[in-house]
This record gives C-alpha cells, sequence and structure tokens, in this order.
C-alpha cells in the first residue's frame, strides 16, 4: 500500500512511509503453523467411523477458520493498514481495518522528536518513536517504527528546518 501523491500538497515530498515493523506478524506467523499442524493431526487422528468422523471434522475445520481469522487474518490486517508518513511539511499516521483514523501534525508544531528501544528491539532494529507536539494530544507514540533512530534523525532534522523556516517569516 503505497501513499497517495493526491494526499500531498504542491510542493510536499514523502520521505519516508512505513509500516510497523514486521515483528508484529512472528505471532500470527507461530500460530498459523501450530494450526496447521493441529488440524492435520486431528484430521488424521479422528476415526473413520461415518458420523463421529464427519461431525468431527467440520468441527476441527470450523474451529481453525475462526482461529486463522482472529489470530492471523486480524492482526495481518492491522499490520498491513497502520503506516506513517513522513512528509517535507508533516507526520501522517493511520491505522484501522474497519474504522480507520489519522493524524497530520505539521513539523512546525512539534516540539520534540525521541525515540525509545527495548532490548529485542534494539536486536530487531525497530522502536518507539515519541513526537511532543504543541496540541492537545501532547504526545504522540508511534509503536514498532523500523530504523527507528534513522527515522527519529532524519524528522529531528525536518522539523529543525521547519522552525528556522518559521522564524524567518
Amino acid at each position: 500500500m503505497g501513499f497517495s501523491d493526491k494526499q500531498l500538497s504542491d510542493d510536499e515530498q514523502v520521505i519516508y512511509h512505513l509500516h510497523t515493523h514486521v515483528k508484529a506478524l512472528i505471532v500470527p506467523v507461530l500460530v498459523l503453523l501450530v494450526l496447521a499442524a493441529g488440524v492435520g493431526f486431528g484430521l488424521g487422528a479422528l476415526p473413520d467411523d461415518e458420523l463421529v468422523g464427519t461431525v468431527g471434522r467440520w468441527a476441527i475445520v470450523i474451529v481453525a477458520i475462526v482461529a486463522v481469522g482472529v489470530w492471523v487474518i486480524w492482526p495481518f490486517l492491522t499490520w498491513l493498514t497502520t503506516t506513517y508518513t513522513i512528509t517535507s511539511e508533516r507526520l501522517i499516521t493511520r491505522q484501522g481495518v474497519i474504522t480507520r483514523t489519522g493524524r497530520d501534525i505539521p513539523h512546525t508544531v512539534i516540539n520534540d522528536v525521541a525515540y525509545e528501544m527495548q532490548l529485542t528491539d534494539r536486536i530487531l532494529r525497530c522502536g518507539t518513536l515519541v513526537v511532543s507536539a504543541a496540541s492537545e494530544q501532547g504526545q504522540v507514540r508511534l509503536h514498532d517504527v523500523p530504523r527507528v533512530h534513522q527515522v527519529q534523525l532524519r524528522l529531528s532534522e525536518l522539523v529543525r528546518e521547519a522552525h528556522d523556516l518559521d522564524e524567518r517569516t
């Protein structure tokens, strides 16, 4: 899912368009593998008895479909629809599968850009970007940002440039 140029102003350019880190998909992939093994074992272990086998097979398949929907497909869709976009003029966040929410924060109202990294985040090279803005919402926390240190440095540069331009006018 790219970022639509229709959402940009005339001179605005996309610097980063990011999804949350792929680590969000580790658990769904493991769940899918365990479910596949469990379904295979369950279908193979059922007796060939006509009634018990047929009802049991349908029960296993239905439970597996629901489990895949809840623990695999939904997390994937959540990951796919959560994006962080940094342009030359603003920070744009979008998230939500059914109900979409988003925020646009101009660089001129951002006061501070910081990041936080847990041990696993350091290993996976991701983290939480903490953006402090002069608005009612205060801080915005963007979780699982890939290459968070690099993104934080670039966003800080853009904020500094925006403040310098704002002071000159």
